[in-house]
């Protein structure tokens, strides 16, 4: 087996671990958007709240109701809070899948390059064996014509 053979075998596992890493960085990503999501839907509804809170203050409402809105609130903020680290996380997990396809994605490009090289100079030792055959062939050719004209 020829040595560009044996390094497109190479080039091939590569190729599949690279796939699965750029699907996996793919999912990652996805998960993040949806992180992303979830944070901002829940910063807008506090945002809701708080107004619907002020709202009601001007209007006027008892002890126990301000003390349930506000604690209500807290757990939103405590909820934002929480999500905002599964962001953070999130993007550390996006970051990781992603040097990891680009490093599966050098190693097959530079798995490729060498390949070619190979590849290249298979093709120039089969150039130059076939030159040599040809040149002998030729000397055989001429020695021949040169003894049946002696």
């Amino acid at each position: 087996m020829k040595r560009s053979q044996r390094l497109q075998t190479i080039i091939d596992l590569h190729d599949r671990q690279e796939k699965e890493a750029l699907q996996i960085m793919g999912r990652c990503q996805q998960q993040l958007q949806e992180q992303q999501k979830q944070l901002s839907n829940l910063e807008i509804y506090r945002a809701e709240y708080l107004q619907k809170l002020a709202e009601r203050q001007q209007i006027g409402m008892n002890v126990s109701q301000l003390l349930e809105f506000r604690a209500f609130a807290d757990k939103l903020d405590k909820a934002i809070e929480g999500q905002h680290q599964a962001v953070l996380i999130q993007e550390r997990e996006y970051q990781r899948a992603q040097s990891n396809w680009e490093e599966c994605h050098q190693r097959t490009k530079s798995l490729q390059k060498l390949s070619e090289l190979a590849l290249a100079d298979e093709l120039k030792l089969e150039s130059k064996r076939e030159q040599v055959e040809q040149d002998a062939r030729a000397s055989r050719s001429s020695r021949k014509d040169g003894a049946n004209s002696a």
